[in-house]
């Protein structure tokens, strides 16, 4: 029996990168479809029911937030941009209007693919709706409302779990500081940066072996926060994880 590979729609006007991301995603396993403008971009989505949709932003008939905002209206498939623009309001202003991340020409194709991998998992765990919600170290029993640490349970405030389940459940994304702060304050508190700092600070020192160097939520600088998702790990004894 053949395994069912992820349909990517590639909506990018550049044929040299066209040609190059084809070959690299079909390497990887993935089914590729395909177009150069915004327009037949939008046509397919709908029609082909991609599990991924990998945007170029500079697209010649319209901008690729056009096409987020289209496809949004019907369906959150993962979304990720592949753009030379490269300023922070960019980013923030895709990553707003309902793309799942954001990645600068030129980029690295194992990165891409790292990436691709992430948002595909997180999709489908969200689909299936499982209890626990998992990455490394950490699992949260969401029936329970607990967060374990290498299977021993940690205390958490109200708000601590509450940001910590969001950074879970979008694992992989880049969020904004207002995405982040909306979610969990709610639309009274876009503007609290220090205060999401406090707390993002306080579950570092929760969940990584060492907060200065974070390795589940990483800073996106002049953006928000991402956490990445990282693979199962042996437990890391007490002593080190407190050094």
């Amino acid at each position: 029996m053949h395994q069912k590979k992820s349909t990517i729609l590639l909506i990018e006007d550049e044929l040299p990168i066209r040609k190059v991301l084809n070959i690299s995603l079909e390497s990887a396993g993935y089914k590729v479809v395909d177009c150069d403008n915004g327009r037949e971009g939008a046509r397919l989505a709908a029609s082909v029911d991609p599990e991924l949709i990998l945007l170029d932003l500079g697209l010649p008939d319209i901008d690729g937030k056009e096409i987020i905002t289209q496809v949004r209206e019907w369906s959150q498939v993962p979304i990720i941009i592949c753009s030379v623009r490269n300023a922070d309001q960019e980013i923030i202003e895709a990553l707003e209007a309902g793309a799942d991340d954001y990645i600068t020409k030129p980029f690295n194709p194992e990165v891409l693919l790292a990436r691709i991998h992430a948002n595909l998992r997180k999709a489908a765990t969200m689909e299936a709706g499982e209890p626990e919600l998992m990455n490394g170290r950490i699992r949260m029993d969401l029936v329970r409302h607990e967060v374990y640490l290498d299977n021993k349970k940690i205390v958490f405030t109200p708000k601590e779990y509450e940001l910590l389940r969001y950074f879970l459940v979008q694992r992989g994304k880049m969020l904004t500081h207002r995405d982040i702060l909306k979610t969990v304050w709610g639309a009274a508190h876009t503007e609290d940066m220090q205060y999401l700092r406090v707390y993002v600070r306080q579950l570092r020192e929760k969940v990584e072996p060492d907060a200065n160097t974070p390795r589940y939520i990483i800073t996106e600088p002049g953006i928000g926060y991402r956490m990445e998702t990282v693979e199962a790990e042996a437990a890391i004894p007490l002593a080190t994880a407190m050094a």
